[in-house]
């Protein structure tokens, strides 16, 4: 079934950080069908050890379809040990050329501790610029706080958190459970 026939999937908001030689990626715990708030403490930012090498994604979008995109994502980075520019992009081709993932309905913010990317379904590969990116329906808000705080004495961390919590101020669809996972 396509997202349209669905009555309003809603939720989540993931931003990414870059300061001070770490990486925070941080994400709301909501899932809302509609106006209705289904759970509060879901876990959309998770750690990936393809071949030993420490990995931190977060999602945005349908779970089961993040999911599947995670499992994508890690085979490509034991494929490619060390290397996440390529595994990302190998996704990115995957998911916008099969037929299958095609219908996948998400958003990634991968990350290193050195590179951090946004993948989307339209086959892009996304380096932000300013060290701060976010997806989801609190995306913009989060972005937009994040990149105030840059240049502020604040850590990675600090900003990931502060930016989330207007995030959830302003966005119905997003709460305060945050997930929050560092690599450096």
């Amino acid at each position: 079934m396509a997202s349209e026939e669905f009555p309003g999937w809603h939720g989540t908001t993931i931003i990414g950080v870059k300061k001070g030689g770490e990486v925070v990626i941080a994400g709301d715990g909501q899932v809302s069908l509609g106006n209705t708030v289904i759970k509060g403490t879901a876990r959309k930012v998770r750690r990936l050890s393809p071949g030993g090498y420490d990995i931190v994604a977060g999602f945005a979008g349908s779970t089961a379809d993040a999911f599947a995109l995670l499992e994508r994502l890690e085979a490509k980075l034991e494929a490619t040990p060390g290397q996440l520019q390529r595994a990302a992009v190998e996704l990115a081709k995957d998911w916008r050329t099969d037929k299958y993932l095609q219908k996948l309905e998400a958003m990634l913010i991968v990350s290193d501790g050195k590179e951090m990317y946004v993948i989307t379904g339209a086959g892009d590969v996304l380096e932000p610029e300013h060290d701060v990116t976010a997806i989801g329906s609190g995306g913009n808000y989060a972005l937009a706080a994040g990149r105030a705080l840059m240049d502020s004495d604040l850590s990675a961390e600090e900003i990931a958190r502060r930016a989330m919590a207007i995030a959830s101020d302003i966005c119905v669809f997003t709460n305060g459970s945050l997930t929050v996972e560092t690599i450096r």
